[in-house]
């Protein structure tokens, strides 16, 4: 079992062999110990298990040292590595928008983090811009991506601050603007912070994008405008670093000594 629990959402992944058994994710909230045993109880309902058929536990995130039956934590960007790499072997950069900070990082054909780069601080570079914007919409921060997709004249925010984004959006609003144009504006300001990222760290072929973030379509296809480089992103992007951790803990018992001291 790979289990993720990060300050925004916490997500676990059970392995058989290569095979994803189940996977949950749940908003981690203010008490992380309660969430953290919320989703390994949801995942072993889900996957038909008991604590006791699960030979080996990896925690990573913000608040690993919340899982209490972890054998031993890894760091997050190292399971996000390995996690892509399982699912996308050519992959060699990988960007995860996550709730507080974005960053971009180079991965080996093994999935081993070679360098990586984070967002400035400011919510701007983050998923946070998104649910800011979409709470001044008043829509799901769920529903963005699909809302910006039928925007026709997208808003160009003039500043890189997501407290004067707000704002602008507002403003926007009171002249008239179209929520799916607000949309999309926003979807194309955090996009332009993705290729800085990538431009920064020195891209290599190809992209994939994780986290949160990469659930909304329109800001996948913002960022594939502003970089000129095709995307691909998992099925289910927040899960990646929690797969990457059971993955991580597969490798450990497939290299405990059978016989011996």
């Amino acid at each position: 079992m790979g289990v993720d629990i990060g300050s925004v959402t916490s997500k676990a992944v059970i392995l058989a062999g290569n095979k994803i058994l189940s996977w949950f994710i749940a908003s981690s909230g203010g008490k992380l110990s309660t969430t953290t045993s919320e989703v390994i109880d949801q995942v072993l309902n889900k996957a038909g298990l008991s604590t006791t058929d699960i030979s080996y536990v990896i925690a990573t995130g913000y608040g690993a040292a919340n899982v209490s039956s972890a054998n031993e934590s890894a760091v997050d960007i190292s399971c996000n590595g390995t996690g892509i790499s399982y699912l996308f072997p050519s992959v060699r950069t990988v960007v995860d928008i996550g709730g507080q900070f974005s960053r971009a990082f180079r991965i080996d054909k093994e999935g081993r983090v070679l360098s990586f780069i984070l967002s400035e601080k400011c919510a701007a570079g983050s998923g946070r811009l998104l649910k800011v914007i979409a709470r001044v919409l008043q829509v799901d921060v769920e529903d963005l991506g699909e809302l910006s997709m039928k925007s026709r004249h997208k808003v160009d925010f003039t500043t890189g601050c997501a407290v004067f984004n707000e704002t602008e959006a507002v403003s926007r609003i009171a002249e008239g603007a179209l929520k799916e144009d607000i949309a999309a504006g926003v979807n194309h300001t955090l996009a332009t912070k993705v290729q800085s990222l990538i431009e920064r760290l020195v891209f290599q072929p190809e992209l994939a994008l994780v986290g949160g973030g990469a659930k909304n379509t329109g800001l996948v296809k913002a960022i594939e405008a502003v970089s000129g480089k095709n995307v691909v992103v998992p099925e289910e992007p927040q899960i990646v670093a929690a797969l990457g951790a059971a993955l991580l803990a597969k490798n450990r018992i497939e290299r405990k000594p059978t016989g011996g001291k």
